[in-house]
């Protein structure tokens, strides 16, 4: 299947994601967000995807949300935005619930929309040249795409305010130290990071790899004892899978695990 506003492409277990409105800086429209809801049911429910790397084209990231086709919107802006967040939303709450793990290469400049989705990527890889910024409220917009959420358990509550009250600009490297990214690497090698990452996770146990995704994403809500009766479920069940088997087999057998996903 096609895309117009992004490219997908599936190889050796890993869903490669391209948002592809370069000229635009691969600003979020409705298209898109529908779009990337579409690829990422694709990713849950294709055997084959593995692992997922989230890039964009050109220079950008993802500057957010088209400001242009929000306005052309005129008095339906606000239904505009609700069908655009409704999409975007369902396709994050997608990439973060699913077993594949989600790698972002951060190509260039985050900002809104784009900020938000570098945030929701489970492992992020950034270019030396990238700039994360909310932007949001600078435009006299509220932020969306789960930064609200994301954010403050990342940063900590006070430079959570400070991002999207005063709206800075941070490198690369501030955002590594913040706790933003995983990596920072030279431009050129952004993409290679992070499909390397990638590789290695699709050769994981994709189930318990999704297992300790939803886990590590629901402990920041429950309750102490309602989490361990999570873990005691999810362990249990991962146990009992072939990959939990072959997992401790190759433990005990002193040899490098052969993992299927399964």
């Amino acid at each position: 299947m096609s895309y117009n506003s992004l490219v997908f492409e599936i190889k050796d277990g890993v869903g490669l994601i391209r948002l592809n409105r370069p000229d635009d800086g691969n600003a979020l429209t409705l298209e898109m967000a529908n779009e990337l809801l579409e690829v990422a049911l694709r990713c849950d429910e294709d055997p084959e995807v593995r692992a997922v790397v989230l890039t964009g084209s050109g220079k950008m990231f993802c500057v957010g949300g088209d400001l242009r086709t929000f306005a052309a919107q005129g008095e339906r802006v606000s239904l505009y935005l609700k069908q655009v967040t409704q999409a975007f939303h369902a396709a994050i709450s997608r990439f973060n619930w699913m077993d594949a793990p989600v790698v972002g290469a951060i190509n260039g400049t985050a900002a809104g929309g784009g900020f938000s989705l570098a945030l929701a990527a489970d492992i992020a890889i950034a270019a030396e040249s990238a700039k994360f910024t909310m932007a949001y409220t600078k435009v006299g917009l509220a932020p969306d795409g789960s930064s609200s959420y994301f954010l403050a358990r990342m940063v900590g509550l006070r430079r959570a305010k400070e991002m999207a009250l005063l709206n800075p600009v941070l490198s690369a490297r501030q955002a590594l130290e913040w706790g933003l990214i995983n990596q920072v690497v030279a431009d050129d090698q952004v993409l290679p990071a992070a499909l390397e990452i990638a590789s290695r996770l699709a050769k994981g146990p994709t189930l318990a790899l999704g297992e300790a995704k939803r886990l590590i994403l629901a402990g920041a809500t429950e309750s102490l004892e309602s989490q361990m009766e999570k873990e005691s479920r999810g362990v249990a069940a991962m146990a009992g899978n072939a990959d939990g088997r072959e997992g401790i087999a190759a433990f005990l057998e002193k040899r490098m695990p052969k993992f299927t996903g399964q």
